[in-house]
């Protein structure tokens, strides 16, 4: 049995959806926040996917910094535009696939 919760496992430190919610909060610039794992190059990865208005890619470095400061864990951040990611109030989306 899998997790009933978002919480997911990456590189055997735990990620809560609670955590994404605290690096969106330090930067006010983000409107909404989701965190994206996945394996498809053969390890695991991490994508912060971020809307900011406008586009705004200034902050990269700062959210990066507060990714690795709140998960321990390295993490690539991508910009979309306002409205491009669901609500449907999931906030890790684990889309890792393993062999049985």
């Amino acid at each position: 049995m899998g997790r009933a919760d978002q919480t997911t496992k990456v590189k055997g430190m735990f990620v809560h959806p609670s955590q994404i919610a605290t690096i969106a909060s330090r930067h006010p610039k983000i409107s909404k926040a989701r965190l994206v794992v996945d394996n498809s190059s053969g390890f695991d990865r991490m994508t912060l996917n971020v809307e900011i208005a406008g586009n705004d890619s200034s902050d990269i470095d700062a959210i990066v910094a507060t990714v690795r400061d709140i998960t321990n864990l390295r993490a690539d951040i991508a910009f979309r535009p306002p409205g491009e990611l669901p609500n449907d109030g999931k906030v890790i989306d684990d889309i890792r696939k393993f062999d049985q």
